[in-house]
């Protein structure tokens, strides 16, 4: 059997294994193991409860900082102001996070 031979009836028979996989089938949708479903969900909204404080947190102490230099410390009401885009976008993309990731899972 000559080698070229012999190759293609290696890969003849490593190709003839099992079945073409179905292409639909390769990329399922998520789901959780048995008994974390309901742990999921709870982690989740511990993250978002946790994202809403630390939010709220944020934005009062820009304010508090924006307030407190207003006299003779403009650089430190000017950090304050410049805290806001930080924490409204670390909030929107807390907010959008699962979209985000459903789309690039799906």
């Amino acid at each position: 059997m000559a080698l070229h031979d012999f190759a293609q009836h290696i890969a003849t028979q490593v190709l003839a294994v099992g079945p073409t996989p179905d292409p639909g089938n390769l990329n399922p949708a998520p789901v959780a193991p048995p008994g974390l479903d309901g742990m999921g969900n709870t982690f989740i909204s511990w993250i978002k409860w946790i994202l809403l404080i630390c939010g709220v947190g944020g934005l009062m102490v820009c304010g508090i900082m924006m307030a407190v230099g207003r006299r003779q410390r403009s650089a430190f009401a000017a950090d304050g102001a410049a805290g806001i885009p930080w924490v409204l976008g670390g909030l929107t993309l807390g907010s959008v996070a699962s979209i985000i990731v459903f789309a690039v899972l799906k």
